[in-house]
């Protein structure tokens, strides 16, 4: 067993058993194929195994199915030997087993050390290992938690304040306001360490000095004001925060607190303009389906997807799902014959797959599946894995198998699902097990083309 084969097959998901897989296979009761496999190399298999041996009480086994891959002393089975150790209490083994690695300088391995200490009374100690790395973002987060474990919040805080202190212009340009701070979320940091504190009015006053202002799909002031309760405020920074996510928050708080109109009309104001309905129309629908008003969510993407450059796939794909779920497929089926016309005909492979569930909800599966074929994209791998779902859905594992079997070398993981829940767990593992080829891509000669691949 080979760390870097390891690595590379656990990175790129190829070559082996994939972690949905494993559970897919423990949840048939697949468990003899999962405990061969892992002991034949397959890294997933090993590692679920491994857990749940250890959640039966079988502790020597489970550390047993991990000796191979620990043995290469690649980090992944070390970590998951320390966890195992730490889930059974034995910290200290842990402890030292991880070491070693954390003192390598890794990232990664020293945010899991810091961690596992200071879970269990060292804080201090992780937050002296991290200090150092704290111009890097990643170790700057994992010693901001730190801190709090260990009473040392006034010193995390000192160290942000004086890389916050140290930022410098992002560029020559002397109209650029720009700062470049190392490292970058240090505003943040220290804005959860001052609202921790209970100093409320320092942290917001840092937060309105961020140049980016979410962090996915979430806005770190947007969350502190409704923690705090300061609704007025939230509702004038709602109002100028153009990403969306502080109308989000707003309307969450007021949905949780009963007030479903107001809510509502949060959202609406905010998508009065064009720009606001792109971020609020998926939300808002999605409340008003939580509050069983189906007519009115499909309204607001109907609305939105109607409008000129509205029709976006997503749009469109959120639209025609709502038709779907609620009794209407033959309205969505309208609606995207209206949007082909719009077009002048054209159907790309993005939006006619959006017909498919559609036509075998209305009862035309067989309809969907010769249209699909005729497509002028019919014959694409990326059409047959739509296809095989439509057909798996339906309850036609063996065609929805035969159609990936068009395309072997693309699909795998999804070729070998159909073939789990045939029952043919063997083959199954056999086509993800197959070896990978890359490529070659030719020297470039110099010139430029304008046909694909590019």
């Amino acid at each position: 067993m080979d760390a870097a084969d390891l690595e590379h097959r656990a990175r790129t998901l190829t070559g082996c058993v994939p972690p949905l897989l494993v559970a897919r296979l423990l949840e048939l009761g697949h468990e003899r194929e999962v405990e061969f496999q892992a002991g034949r190399g397959e890294w997933f298999c090993a590692l679920e195994w491994a857990r749940l041996l250890g959640r039966r009480g079988e502790r020597e086994r489970a550390l047993e199915v991990l000796d191979p891959y620990t043995a290469t002393h690649w980090w992944p089975a070390i970590r998951a030997r320390a966890e195992l150790l730490e889930s059974y209490g034995l910290v200290e083994e842990a402890i030292a087993l991880s070491r070693p690695y954390a003192e390598a300088g890794d990232r990664l391995v020293l945010v899991f050390f810091a961690r596992l200490l200071a879970r269990h009374g060292r804080g201090r100690e992780a937050f002296m290992l991290l200090r150092a790395g704290i111009q890097d973002w990643f170790l700057a987060a994992c010693l901001v938690d730190v801190a709090e474990a260990a009473g040392l919040d006034e010193e995390a805080a000192a160290l942000l304040t004086a890389r916050v202190e140290a930022a410098v212009p992002a560029c020559d340009d002397p109209d650029c306001g720009n700062l470049r701070c190392e490292p970058f979320n240090a505003v943040e940091l220290l804005a959860i360490i001052r609202e921790r504190q209970g100093r409320t009015e320092e942290a917001i006053a840092l937060l309105h000095t961020r140049d980016s202002t979410s962090v996915n799909d979430r806005d770190q002031l947007a969350d502190l004001l409704a923690r705090h309760d300061r609704i007025a405020e939230l509702r004038a920074y709602a109002a100028s925060e153009h990403h969306g996510h502080a109308v989000r928050r707003l309307a969450e708080v007021l949905d949780e607190r009963g007030d479903t109109e107001g809510a509502i009309a949060a959202y609406r104001t905010f998508g009065a303009t064009r720009e606001g309905m792109w971020h609020a129309a998926v939300p808002l629908s999605q409340l008003l389906l939580r509050h069983g008003r189906s007519e009115e969510a499909i309204e607001v993407l109907r609305t939105l997807a109607e409008q000129p450059g509205g029709a976006e796939d997503w749009i469109v794909h959120e639209l025609c799902t709502l038709y779907a779920d609620h009794g209407r497929a033959h309205e969505g089926l309208a609606h995207l014959d209206a949007l082909k016309a719009r077009r002048g005909g054209k159907e790309d492979w993005d939006f006619f797959r959006l017909l498919l569930p559609l036509m075998a909800r209305c009862g035309l599966l067989d309809e969907a599946i010769e249209q699909a074929g005729a497509h002028p994209e019919g014959g694409t791998w990326y059409a047959a894995s739509a296809l095989s779902d439509l057909l798996a859905g339906a309850g036609r594992t063996e065609e929805a198998a035969a159609v990936l079997e068009q395309h072997t070398s693309f699909n795998r993981s999804l070729r070998a699902e159909r073939l789990i829940d045939l029952g043919r767990v063997k083959d199954a593992v056999r086509v993800l097990q197959q070896p990978t080829t890359t490529p070659t891509a030719p020297a470039w000669g110099g010139t430029h083309s304008a046909e694909p691949p590019f």
